[in-house]
């Protein structure tokens, strides 16, 4: 099956933008294989926009860029298969790409087979420049059959931003992926903005397609195509890694493999944290409570209250994994530390289950023991706290 489990990857936009080249996609082959990203599950090394010639040849047929990609496509699709990895590429539902290159827009058969002869095996497929008469959605289906009649298996990543509530139907056109938002930027507000959006959604998310929610910026710290605003922390970046791991979101990585620090390369590497995106079952989160929280009135009135109740700044949120496991995680939006407080029976874990909760901390390691009725901790500003459990009876 393919897409069984959410797919993960590299994408060239977050960082690169119209910079890239031949010599960028065989460095960060080389780099995946060497840094242990491909035995980590990274797979598909994807080029997005503005890889090709502004017209199409004489028959109709997309042209790769000739500065950019002198041997063309094929040979740089040989030299990622030499490495173990998948190959992918973008085209566009409308009649540009969002750079203003060629799009698919009727083109969809001619273009599926092209990506088929270059042995292409991933389509991320955007919406811009989209035709106001167009149907969107018997769009997605023409190019989803369209890859299907090719010869060729080729996974389908739809990018449409959202528009007609694609979780309603993206599976049902053929959709292996689809991005749920507008683009992504390397700040926190724009990954926390992404993410409480689409949390209604991920109920949606099963094994063969998956809600998209855009590639991750980790590691970028304010440098590249989409990195603008407040450069994030390491904190921040950890809290955006775990939450696309507990939504078994795709994990499409979007920071300079060839430059990654160790704090990052070892985040994205995380055995623990992308089993919990990996796992078979692919439930997404159940929303235990949401949390309110509180800023700092800096010159209050006579009498008032110097804090302001804030809502909605932090989550409590339980996951269902395989084998009876499951996971609780503490999420803190706001600018201050938050207590927050777990109910086991909130959880579906009443105390008279006759059972307690035995949990360890995903990210340090350390064993907690069973805990009974509830448990409480603190959680600093923009962090999170993960545990992974699992029941004993009393």
């Amino acid at each position: 099956m393919l897409a069984a489990k959410a797919p993960m990857g590299f994408n060239t936009w977050n960082t690169f933008g119209t910079n890239i080249s031949d010599q960028l996609i065989r460095e960060t082959a080389d780099m995946m294989v060497q840094k242990g990203y491909k035995d980590a599950g990274y797979e598909y090394l994807v080029i997005d926009d503005c890889w090709q010639e502004m017209e199409r040849d004489p028959e109709g047929k997309l042209v790769p860029d000739h500065v950019k990609f002198p041997n063309g496509m094929k040979a740089v699709a040989d030299y990622v298969h030499s490495k173990g990895l998948k190959f992918g590429i973008y085209s566009d539902a409308g009649i540009r790409t969002c750079a203003g290159f060629p799009g698919s827009y009727d083109h969809e058969f001619v273009d599926a087979a092209t990506f088929a002869s270059w042995d292409v095996d991933f389509l991320k497929y955007d919406f811009c420049h989209f035709p106001e008469s167009g149907d969107c959605r018997a769009r997605y289906l023409t190019i989803a059959m369209a890859l299907r009649s090719c010869g060729r298996e080729i996974l389908l990543s739809s990018c449409n931003w959202g528009v007609q509530e694609p979780w309603d139907w993206m599976r049902s056109v053929g959709a292996h992926m689809y991005r749920s938002t507008g683009d992504i930027n390397d700040t926190f507000r724009s990954f926390t903005d992404i993410v409480k959006a689409q949390i209604p959604h991920f109920c949606s998310n099963a094994p063969g397609c998956y809600n998209d929610i855009d590639m991750l910026t980790v590691g970028m710290y304010g440098k590249g195509n989409v990195g603008f605003g407040k450069v994030m922390t390491d904190t921040e970046y950890r809290m955006q890694f775990s939450l696309w791991c507990l939504l078994s979101a795709p994990l499409m990585l979007g920071g300079d493999l060839r430059s990654m620090n160790e704090y990052c390369e070892k985040l994205v590497l995380n055995k623990d944290l992308i089993a919990i995106n990996q796992d078979e079952e692919c439930r997404p989160p159940y929303v235990i409570k949401m949390v309110d929280g509180y800023e700092k009135v800096e010159e209050p009135a006579e009498g008032e209250w110097p804090w302001r109740r804030v809502k909605e700044q932090g989550a409590i949120l339980v996951k269902q994994l395989k084998y009876g496991e499951f996971c609780i995680s503490f999420v803190n939006l706001s600018a201050n530390d938050m207590n927050m407080e777990v109910i086991f029976a909130d959880a579906g874990i009443p105390y008279n289950s006759g059972f307690d909760v035995v949990m360890k901390d995903v990210f340090t390691g350390e064993e907690l023991g069973a805990k009974r009725d509830y448990f409480h901790t603190q959680v600093a500003s923009h962090d999170m706290k993960l545990y992974r459990c699992h029941l004993v009876k009393h």
